[in-house]
């Protein structure tokens, strides 16, 4: 047994750490804010409360292990799951408005051909039926162990459809397009699971379509109280096991002697020792003095990469919410395109305009989330290029551009953005901004301040295909005693890899081959 160091707070930073400490280890956790969780957080202001990350919950089961893995009390004991019904209202810029029942495939099917038109439904449980195949061939070595040899999931597993020629669709777009009957409305349906998680479909492997094949197989879940509870169920187990919690501690370095892992240095130049050290920050952002031989052997594990992140809006209403409204809305943009364009293009620094973005809003039924029945806390958020500081335009519509970001400490631009997506949710929700009482806006340079993440970059998930350009970096670096875990390193971002990764390692640390046992 020996002394872990764990860097961040994160929710793979504390699913490693009550893994170990369950194991027999000494485990410290240093976070360089001022509370745990990442980016599963918390915003609270006059009754009202909102989630600032993830507002639903997929592949439970991930988190049902892990507290079945470290004590008595189940995940159920812990936390109030709830599967929401339906898994989300979908409308589209024609008008058509369809609501998609939870982990049932014969009903999603009745959903589609009724807002599509007849074989609209069975066209999509076929390529789901294909996405299962891509599932059921890469769980295991992409998601639930160490990345091996690389090559063989470099290949997008996507079956071949015949059509005319036996091909095989490069993108996910391409299988939209070949696979839906031509309606661009079903279409934009798939292409969203892809920009949901900051991916471009136009770019993504046909193998992207497991993201919808996951929600409605294993269904999709809120957790009562708001997602935050899940991290303080989280935190509270960890206590449980004796992890120790060092708060305001930023991390300047790792101490290694002769190719292993001594401990850590602090940026207030103290230091502390550690047998191991298992890193949960971001990677794009880990200081170059962290890593060791000033990061040149580890510098393909640091690599930051120009993925967008989100822009959120919390807005406080008068009015109950009605009943029976979804709990999650995705308004689709009209000129797919151009939304694409926006987030995904280069030197698009104006607010698009109302058809070329796509939102959606979060409409939880839950007393914890307002102060009486008499209002409502809805959440409106749509994936948006990462911060990239820089000059401001003239003007209340413009932000200037470096790379594949926009520059967000304009407030001007920030306002008029907002102001735009509200524009947009008012599809979802009817009057919306007349009801509103206050709102509160986060965007990627908020996030970049509060977790460190790099442009606040929401990390993707990884996927098979595309040549490996989706593979994290793997957890176990070239220096022993030194990890990575997180959304930054492998299997990629969303809370159930957080989980996933933070199994490996500690199955890694264990002396086995990485993964849960």
């Amino acid at each position: 047994m020996g002394r872990i160091a764990v860097v961040g707070a994160g929710m793979a930073g504390m699913a490693a750490a009550a893994r170990l400490a369950t194991g027999g280890h000494e485990v410290v956790v240093y976070e360089r804010g001022e509370t745990y969780g990442g980016g599963v957080g918390a915003f609270a202001r006059d009754g009202f409360a909102f989630d600032t990350g993830p507002g639903l919950l997929q592949l439970p089961a991930v988190y049902r292990d892990l507290f079945v893995k470290t004590g008595r009390e189940s995940l159920e004991d812990s936390v109030e799951l709830v599967q929401t019904d339906p898994a989300g209202r979908h409308v589209f810029a024609d008008g058509t408005d369809v609501s998609l029942p939870n982990a049932s495939r014969s009903g999603v099917i009745e959903a589609l051909d009724g807002a599509f038109g007849p074989g609209s439904g069975e066209r999509w449980s076929e390529v789901l039926v294909r996405a299962r195949q891509v599932w059921e061939g890469v769980r295991r070595p992409l998601l639930e162990e160490p990345i091996g040899d690389p090559k063989p999931l470099s290949r997008d597993p996507y079956p071949a459809r015949r059509k005319g020629l036996l091909r095989r669709p490069p993108h996910l777009a391409d299988v939209a397009a070949d696979e839906l009957g031509g309606d661009p409305r079903p279409a934009a349906l798939l292409e969203w699971y892809a920009l949901g998680n900051g991916l471009d479909p136009r770019t993504a492997p046909a193998a992207a379509a497991v993201l919808p094949y996951l929600e409605q197989s294993f269904g999709v879940w809120y957790v009562r109280g708001g997602m935050r509870a899940l991290a303080d169920a989280l935190y509270a187990r960890c206590r449980a096991r004796k992890v120790e919690f060092r708060f305001g501690a930023g991390v300047r370095g790792v101490e290694v002697h002769e190719g292993r892992v001594r401990g850590l240095r602090f940026t207030d130049h103290s230091t502390g020792a550690a047998d191991m050290v298992a890193a949960s920050v971001p990677l794009p952002c880990l200081p170059q003095e962290t890593l060791p031989s000033g990061g040149k052997d580890l510098r393909p594990l640091a690599g930051a990469r120009d993925e967008p992140g989100r822009c959120t809006v919390h807005v406080a209403l008068r009015g109950s919410r009605p009943a029976g409204a979804a709990h999650r809305t995705v308004v689709h943009a009209a000129d797919r395109g151009a939304a694409l364009d926006w987030v995904f293009g280069r030197g698009r620094a104006e607010v698009p305009a109302p058809g070329a973005l796509t939102v959606t809003v979060l409409r939880p039924d839950d007393p914890a989330t307002r102060p009486d029945d008499g209002h409502e806390a809805v959440t409106v958020t749509a994936t948006v290029p990462r911060h990239a500081a820089g000059r401001t335009n003239s003007g209340s519509h413009s932000g200037s551009t470096s790379g594949s970001g926009v520059d967000w400490s304009g407030g001007d631009f920030v306002d008029a953005f907002a102001e735009r997506m509200l524009e947009v949710a008012e599809r979802a929700v009817p009057g919306l901004r007349e009801r509103e009482l206050w709102r509160e806006v986060r965007t990627p340079r908020d996030v970049e301040r509060e977790t460190g993440a790099a442009g606040g970059s929401v990390p993707v998930p990884s996927l098979p295909g595309a040549g490996g350009a989706l593979f994290r970096p793997p957890n176990r670096t070239p220096f022993n005693g030194l990890y990575f875990l997180g959304g930054w390193a492998h299997p990629g971002g969303g809370l159930p890899h957080a989980g996933m990764s933070a199994a490996i390692v500690a199955d890694l640390v264990a002396g086995g081959p990485g993964g849960s046992r």
